[in-house]
Order: structure tokens, then C-alpha cells, then sequence
């Protein structure tokens, strides 16, 4: 059973954060996950922080995103193909811990060279994240607790020279009630349906998030409700 809390981030883990999760269940998962990334807009809210943190800023040299717990790199595919259309020359750099999962993103980019892959521990490998321009993290910090991502955030804003995205979930009584239904109608994995159920209770309140973001300093942060139950979290390095 999972339980659902408006006062409290619920600390169930999710399937997929066992290291030993792979095989045809994992590739069926993520493609759940690419499905409804694109029937709700997910990723557009990533792809509209790039587009402020990139307002005004010259496109005359090479940009590193560094997309942090990149599953099976479709985030920064689409952040190619819109540098692409932009005339912004970006070099991509995807990092996750799971290697069934890398193995499975180093194939679905095999017509994009300007993408690598490298596994990481963020928390037990802090050395290992590479410096980057702009940092992404997508539907990544709800699986991690609040004093995790404060120590996480503030090492990354460290590496990164423009600034942040953060795309994560509400926590929504409604959302998780509207995601029982619609999961059982679309998604094909038993995974899915458990994992999703699980993400959202383990999202956040806009007050939870705007607390997180005064423990960082040198940073400005917006943080803004997208839909489908999502905040866009912008933070600009004021370094």
C-alpha cells in the first residue's frame, strides 16, 4: 500500500532505485516514462529553463549540460535537438548510477556524438561530477531526502558557471489519485504504476523547495507550478 501524506514526503523507495533493477522490465519502464514525459509536456518545462538561463547569452562557444540522473539520455536529446534549432553548440554529458540504465542510453544516442555517459554516485563521488555550464535535474531529487538535495544542490551550483534546472513533482492529493487511473489504462509495467505512485508522494510543496533554496547560497532562485503537477525551479549562479 502506498501512503500518501499532504504534510510529509513519503520516504517508500521506488523499484527502480535498485541497482540490480535491468532487463526487459527496465527498457519497458523507460519507456513508460519517455511516454508520459510526452503526453504531460515534461520535458518542456526542462527545455523553457534552458531558453531563460540562455536568454541573451552568446552562442559562440561550446555549452556543457550535464544532466544529473539522465536514465536513458531522451532529456538531453531533446536538449540537442533545440541547441540544434537555436544555433547553440552544446556538449552533453549524462551521469546516473545505475549501468544497465547507461547501457541503455549510450544505444538510444547513437546518432547524437555530442552525448557521453558516465556513471556516478552524486553523493559518495562528488569528485567525479563534471564541471558544466548548466546542470539538470529531472524528476531526480524527489528520491532523495531534503537534507540530501540541499548538500547535492550546493555542490553542483559549485561546477556549474550559469546555473540550474530543477524539474520535479507536486506532491497532490490530486495528482496521485488522477495518476491511479491513468496508469492503469496506459502504462504497461506493474513498475510504473508502482514507482509513479511513489514519486508523487515523495514530491514537494512550493514552500518545501523555496526552504531548500535559502540553505544555498550565491544563487537566485524562481521557483514556478507547471503543469501537469510540476515546479520549474530555475537557480542563476550570482558568482
Amino acid at each position: 500500500m502506498i501512503a500518501f501524506s499532504n504534510k510529509h514526503r513519503s520516504i517508500q523507495a521506488e523499484i527502480m532505485d535498485d541497482l540490480d533493477f535491468q532487463g526487459e522490465e527496465m527498457k519497458h519502464l523507460l519507456d513508460d516514462l519517455k511516454n508520459v514525459n510526452k503526453w504531460l509536456g515534461g520535458n518542456s518545462i526542462t527545455i523553457d529553463g534552458l531558453k531563460e538561463l540562455l536568454k541573451n547569452h552568446p552562442n559562440d562557444k561550446i555549452l556543457t549540460i550535464l544532466d544529473i540522473g539522465c536514465g536513458d539520455g531522451e532529456l538531453l536529446r531533446k536538449c540537442t535537438d533545440f541547441g540544434k534549432k537555436n544555433n547553440f553548440n552544446f556538449k552533453c554529458i549524462g551521469i546516473d548510477f545505475n549501468q544497465n540504465i547507461l547501457e541503455i542510453a549510450e544505444n538510444r544516442s547513437s546518432n547524437y556524438p555530442n552525448l557521453t555517459f558516465k556513471k556516478v554516485d552524486v553523493f559518495l563521488e562528488e569528485e567525479l561530477i563534471p564541471n558544466c555550464d548548466i546542470a539538470l535535474c529531472t524528476l531526480f531529487l524527489h528520491h532523495f531526502s531534503n537534507e540530501q538535495i540541499e548538500n547535492l544542490l550546493k555542490t553542483i551550483l559549485k561546477k556549474t558557471e550559469i546555473g540550474l534546472i530543477v524539474n520535479d513533482l507536486q506532491r497532490s492529493k490530486q495528482a496521485f489519485f488522477l495518476f491511479k487511473i491513468v496508469s492503469k489504462l496506459f502504462l504497461k509495467t506493474k513498475t510504473a504504476r508502482h514507482d509513479g505512485l511513489v514519486s508523487i508522494a515523495r514530491g514537494f510543496k512550493k514552500n518545501e523547495l523555496e526552504a531548500i533554496s535559502t540553505t544555498i547560497s550565491n544563487q537566485k532562485s524562481t521557483i514556478h507550478w507547471r503543469w501537469a503537477y510540476r515546479y520549474q525551479w530555475i537557480s542563476k549562479n550570482t558568482n
